[in-house]
């Protein structure tokens, strides 16, 4: 815990050292852009081939195909959800929040692109629409779809509450890809990693940093989609912590259902696309 007042006087110079301006650290200038303009045409003429819906304090697996689109929907009241993302055809290739963090910044939204992990490092999908994009950052330097939380799990829970809690994200994710890929349980919990916070309203405070939650502005009707980059497997945890206003492992929080919508654009709508390869960098000669 940070002490509230500092065991370490400041140095003379502690004006100059706080006043150095700051550097980022991945500029994007270079970073191949999505065709917004080609996915925005291909979807304006797609046709819906799945549905799943996702029940409360549950989750869901869905597949993606690549030049598909998938719109996760609010359908009833304020959920929240977790995302997690594999390469359908290899899940040791799989969303790497860390380095999306990174390269996008701490919440993503309409142009932003979902990056996997090591080796592989390419899009595995990229957002084409949000209805939550008005939001921006509140006053409290809050904003929403968040990849800077870990997704909620039964190890915190049982470190600050003491007990044993079986709907948390973490374990939702894990069933689903037991329950829907026939996975022993520890290849499948090994298989979830952290995640893109749907709809949910996070921030970091700005007195001691810690990571807040506030009640997301998630209504029925509002949307979040991608565009599939590479030929996806999918996984949708409905939070059990409802809109998150109060707590996100909860069996008294008002939950409720969230719904994937999978769209096949017509034949030719996406000519001249191809799915992006894996990162070029030979580790032979590095690692």
């Amino acid at each position: 815990m940070k002490p509230d007042m500092p065991e370490t006087p400041a140095p003379p110079d502690a004006a100059l050292r706080r006043a150095v301006p700051p550097v980022i650290c991945y500029p994007t200038a270079t970073l191949p852009q999505p065709d917004l303009a080609l996915y925005r045409a291909a979807r304006a003429g797609a046709e819906k081939v799945d549905e799943v819906r996702v029940p409360p304090r549950d989750a869901r697996l869905f597949q993606a195909p690549a030049g598909h689109f998938c719109r996760i929907s609010c359908v009833e009241g304020p959920q929240v959800g977790d995302l997690n993302l594999w390469n359908a055809n290899d899940l040791s290739e799989r969303f790497y929040s860390g380095k999306t963090r990174a390269l996008h910044g701490t919440h993503l939204s309409t142009g932003d692109r979902m990056w996997s992990s090591f080796p592989a490092l390419r899009p595995m999908a990229t957002i084409v629409a949000d209805t939550l994009d008005w939001y921006g950052f509140d006053p409290f330097g809050g904003a929403v779809h968040d990849v800077i939380g870990t997704r909620c799990d039964p190890y915190t829970n049982r470190l600050l509450a003491g007990g044993d809690y079986h709907h948390c994200c973490h374990s939702n994710l894990t069933r689903a890809l037991v329950e829907g890929r026939g996975l022993p349980t520890d290849q499948a919990e090994a298989l979830v990693h952290d995640v893109l916070n749907v709809f949910m309203c996070t921030g970091f405070s700005r007195d001691t940093g810690q990571y807040f939650m506030k009640a997301s502005p998630v209504r029925p009707g509002d949307y979040l989609e991608l565009f599939a980059e590479i030929n996806l497997l999918g996984a949708l945890s409905a939070c059990p912590g409802g809109d998150c206003s109060a707590e996100h492992s909860s069996d008294t929080a008002a939950c409720h259902p969230l719904l994937v919508e999978v769209f096949r654009p017509k034949d030719g709508a996406l000519d001249g696309w191809q799915s992006p390869p894996q990162s070029g960098y030979d580790r032979s000669h590095g690692l």
